[in-house]
């Protein structure tokens, strides 16, 4: 069983969980109501980025994003995503930073059509 450990006052995690959701069977918690120590999680971490866990492995970030899209059945984009390295995870990192920004709204907006 997966969980996803993510940010339910973000629009953005909000259509992505909603998409992830459509083929994949998994949990989502929202850490703002979560125990976070039951997952060996902070609220500090919880804030930056993203958790997926599975059994004993937690991805957090743009690793999170890349295991959730395999196992989903998005290998290309998975694929693509691992090889961009350390670009990805700067915009991984700019994306979580900068939510309330014209461009994640947007990104946001296209992630619900996909829905």
């Amino acid at each position: 069983m997966i969980t996803v450990i993510y940010d339910d006052q973000c629009q953005l995690c909000q259509n992505s969980i909603n998409w992830l959701s459509k083929r994949l069977s998994f949990t989502p918690l929202d850490y703002h109501v979560t125990e976070l120590e039951k997952f060996g999680l902070t609220l500090a971490e919880c804030e930056k980025q993203v958790y997926a866990i599975s059994g004993d492995q937690k991805y957090g970030g743009v690793t999170a994003v890349i295991f959730l899209l395999k196992v989903r059945g998005n290998r290309v984009a998975a694929f693509f995503l691992q090889a961009s390295g350390p670009i990805g995870a700067f915009c991984y990192k700019w994306i979580a930073k900068n939510r309330q920004s014209v461009v994640v709204r947007v990104l946001s907006k296209i992630i619900k059509k996909l829905t």
